[in-house]
């Protein structure tokens, strides 16, 4: 492969909002997860598992990811004392890393431009708090993708088994855009154990710590929309 060949499969990736439901096919699931395989590892000792949900298993946990959403519409609208009932009402995250944990100042503001962006590109109103919602909840549906993807990390190698499990992820990203397979990071799934849990029987050891959807992507215009990227940020060497 020669660097523009790779520049071109670089760029040509980027998050899909909306899928089709055509199944990706069971073989080339096996030739990405082959290509995942060889991203590299803290000392060889691949901290992380996937777990892949499709058809019937990934229909449940949609609906289950959308009705913990929903439970906790009144804390996001932050309805007086609506987290004390969540969590009375045995609803509240159950993650095992916090996903609403606030960003940090110099972040912040790079996370909200690329949100006000999206949500113009939707034609969704700062103030239309359903649209909203129904813009949020989709990504509890894996954009409605025909796979849907979990990534577990070894608790007793963090933070280095989450470095490797993101490494390997890109890896597999890149590697089903090369199979003319789209994709989406889906961190919003790590907000509850409790969906996961009842389908699959991880090792005690392993931490959810996000999700991911593989699939074609539709034609809706939500696909058209780009992050602006950054370039990377050097640090600067001491004068």
């Amino acid at each position: 492969m020669n660097p523009e060949a790779f520049s071109d499969l670089a760029a040509s990736r980027h998050s899909v909002r909306d899928f089709r439901p055509d199944p990706v096919p069971p073989e080339v699931i096996e030739e990405i997860l082959e290509d995942a395989r060889q991203a590299p590892s803290w000392s060889n000792t691949r901290p992380f598992m996937l777990a892949l949900a499709t058809g019937e298993q990934a229909d449940r946990l949609r609906a289950a990811y959308v009705k913990e959403f929903d439970a906790t519409l009144p804390v996001q609208h932050k309805e007086r004392g609506a987290m004390a009932r969540l969590a009375l009402s045995g609803k509240a995250p159950d993650g095992d890393y916090r996903t609403w944990a606030p960003y940090p100042a110099d972040l912040l503001p790079h996370s909200q431009a690329v949100g006000g962006r999206l949500y113009a590109h939707m034609g969704i109103a700062r103030k239309d708090r359903d649209a909203r919602d129904a813009a949020a909840r989709r990504n509890c549906e894996a954009f409605g993708a025909p796979v849907i993807g979990f990534v577990l990390v070894h608790k007793g190698l963090m933070p280095f088994a989450a470095l490797d499990a993101g490494i390997m992820l890109q890896t597999l990203f890149l590697s089903a855009k090369a199979h003319g397979v789209d994709s989406c990071p889906l961190g919003v799934l790590a907000t509850w154990r409790r969906p996961f849990d009842a389908e699959f029987e991880a090792p005690s050891d392993y931490r959810l710590i996000t999700g991911f959807a593989l699939g074609y992507a539709s034609e809706a215009p939500v696909n058209d929309f780009r992050a602006e990227r950054r370039p990377v940020r050097l640090v600067p060497a001491r004068s």
